[in-house]
């Protein structure tokens, strides 16, 4: 079903999903899906939209958008379609505005919406909006998201899944520093108000994902033919996630590469370094 290689299977251990209790734990919820129009997103849409549910679908592209809403309304759900770029104010007003104006409140919030970016900083000099930009959607678009959501999920014991990175817990690499920076900073934000949103009867769940094979992997060549997570495999994990009120997800191995991280900190560091001079020494030689 999600095409896993030996090694895949073995990294990512695929587990029977029951779409029964899917279907049944968020029956006649709302459900927000941000970055839904493609990878994760998509594929969440999908799974729930197999539910009597009312599914509101944001992302940037509109016509993608409604084809995949035309699709999941031939089944039991509903459909409300938002494109909107959430770094655009303007879009996110609209967006805001919407929630608030939702007859049966808000269940649950999907953040899925996410950019990433592979670059060095040395090659980053005039280019700070490669910051700006993936702090606007990484974090800044969540937050601002959820400060006007949590009062609507605390009216109805909802739940706030973080579709997140393994790279949130670990040791932070070279190339990757907007990126790392942006996701690490939501992940804070998020552990940090999770016991407040506790105390209000809102649950939180953080999707902590290694390499998965969306369109965002494409343009880094280093990840061609890397072992990577099946998007509708991660649908299912966000669905039980969901299902059972559960804190999260990691890969079975995480925990082992943490420790390793922290334990051998100083010689990783050493071995990344000679790594990173190796590679620019080679690009100056070029």
């Amino acid at each position: 079903m999600y095409n896993y290689t030996l090694l895949e299977k073995f990294l990512f251990m695929p587990r029977r999903f029951k779409l029964s209790d899917l279907t049944k734990a968020v029956e006649g919820k709302t459900v927000l899906i941000t970055g839904a129009s493609s990878g994760i997103g998509k594929e969440l849409a999908l799974l729930f939209g197999k539910a009597r549910v009312h599914l509101i679908l944001v992302a940037r592209r509109q016509e993608e958008l409604q084809r995949i809403g035309a699709e999941i309304e031939k089944g039991n759900a509903s459909v409300s379609v938002i494109p909107a770029d959430l770094r655009n104010e303007k879009e996110m007003d609209g967006l805001l505005a919407f929630l608030h104006e939702l007859p049966d409140g808000l269940d649950i919030v999907i953040n899925n919406a996410g950019l990433s970016i592979n670059r060095p900083v040395s090659k980053s000099l005039d280019r700070y909006h490669d910051f700006t930009r993936t702090m606007a959607i990484n974090y800044f678009a969540p937050v601002r998201l959820l400060l006007t959501a949590i009062p609507l999920l605390a009216k109805k014991k909802g739940h706030i899944v973080n579709v997140s990175t393994i790279n949130a817990l670990l040791h932070p690499v070279p190339y990757w520093a907007a990126y790392q920076a942006s996701k690490g900073a939501f992940d804070t934000w998020l552990r940090s108000a999770a016991p407040e949103l506790k105390a209000q009867g809102i649950s939180t769940s953080t999707i902590y994902l290694p390499l998965v094979k969306t369109p965002m992997i494409a343009p880094t060549a280093a990840y061609l033919g890397k072992p990577a997570m099946s998007p509708v495999h991660v649908a299912e994990i966000i669905g039980r996630a969901i299902c059972h009120n559960r804190k999260g997800y990691k890969p079975w191995w995480l925990g082992s590469v943490e420790l390793a991280s922290l334990l051998f900190r100083k010689p990783l560091d050493m071995l990344v370094s000679r790594l990173v001079k190796k590679k620019e020494a080679g690009t100056v030689g070029n």
